[in-house]
């Protein structure tokens, strides 16, 4: 029998997982363009190219494949810890460009991936996971 927490659950997964695979989506076919805007970004700050460069690739990847994962609901729990260590580097290159206005969004996002993954075990049963649990 379903629950109004499963059902939250699934809300709050899908609402995060949207997030994080329309971020994605959006940049995967100007990539090198998202490349290139992200390290003028990065110029002024103590970040060398050869780190900001290789990120910059690998976010917009990485943000479509956790966010596809969390709309599935497919490795849920791995998926949120990935999406809570992406916004970790997304603060802390935030910090280094002195972007404080993108900080809350990035917070939030962080908090919310959190808290899901606190309560994925109990409440993620319209998941692909539990599909394949069974």
């Amino acid at each position: 029998m379903t629950d109004n927490f499963q059902w939250g659950f699934l809300m709050a997964r899908l609402a995060a997982g949207m997030s994080m695979f329309g971020h994605g989506l959006v940049r995967l076919p100007k990539l090198n363009g998202f490349s290139h805007w992200m390290v003028e970004q990065f110029q002024k700050s103590m970040l060398p190219d050869a780190i900001v460069i290789p990120f910059s690739y690998v976010l917009p990847v990485a943000e479509f494949t956790i966010g596809l994962l969390l709309l599935l609901g497919l490795f849920t729990r791995n998926a949120l810890m990935a999406a809570g260590l992406v916004m970790v580097a997304l603060l802390f290159g935030s910090s280094m460009i002195e972007e404080w206005s993108a900080i809350p969004s990035q917070l939030l996002h962080a908090a919310f991936f959190a808290v899901l993954l606190c309560y994925t075990d109990l409440y993620n049963q319209f998941s692909l996971d539990q599909k394949f649990r069974k």
